[in-house]
């Protein structure tokens, strides 16, 4: 019954939908610094992966969604031969950091990153905020190893460049 597998592959989606909404939705924001950005490529990422849902294997859809979102934020800034529109890039302010995760924090971290090039930020994004290996990190941008960890060396060079030092003197 190719109706019961429609409604069985939907309801496996609208799952998956739910359980992913949160962690794509922090991975474009911080890849694209804004809201309303990042709330369309987290679409554009549900529509290309529900296309291809039947491909997908189910314990891997995470990954496969996170790949199909950084594709398409790199298809954007492609296609927008590279600028990255931002709404302000302030100063650094020195403030002290909060252990709470502050809105504070949260918003200085987006203007950090959005002093990055847009591979050296994916990159940083991907391997340091999502976790994944250099070698994952490769294979989803398709990218060499050796490209990712050049992108994350010179990004986090750029960071440590524009971070407040911590009290203690310690970078």
């Amino acid at each position: 019954m190719i109706l019961v597998d429609k409604r069985e592959r939907d309801a496996a989606f609208t799952q998956f939908v739910r359980e992913a909404t949160p962690s794509l939705t922090r991975t474009a924001w911080l890849l694209t610094g804004s809201r309303d950005a990042a709330a369309d490529l987290v679409q554009a990422a549900f529509v290309k992966t529900y296309a291809s849902w039947g491909r997908v294997r189910h314990e891997d859809a995470l990954a496969y969604a996170r790949k199909v979102l950084t594709h398409e934020h790199v298809d954007r800034w492609r296609r927008r031969h590279g600028e990255i529109t931002v709404a302000e890039v302030a100063d650094r302010a020195d403030r002290a950091v909060h252990p709470d995760g502050s809105v504070d924090d949260r918003d200085e971290i987006t203007r950090l990153l959005s002093l990055l090039p847009p591979q050296q930020r994916v990159v940083v994004v991907l391997r340091y905020y999502n976790d994944l290996s250099e070698r994952a990190v490769a294979d989803q941008l398709g990218i060499s190893v050796g490209a990712v960890k050049s992108a994350a060396s010179r990004g986090l060079a750029t960071l440590r460049t524009h971070y407040p030092a911590p009290a203690g003197g310690v970078s």
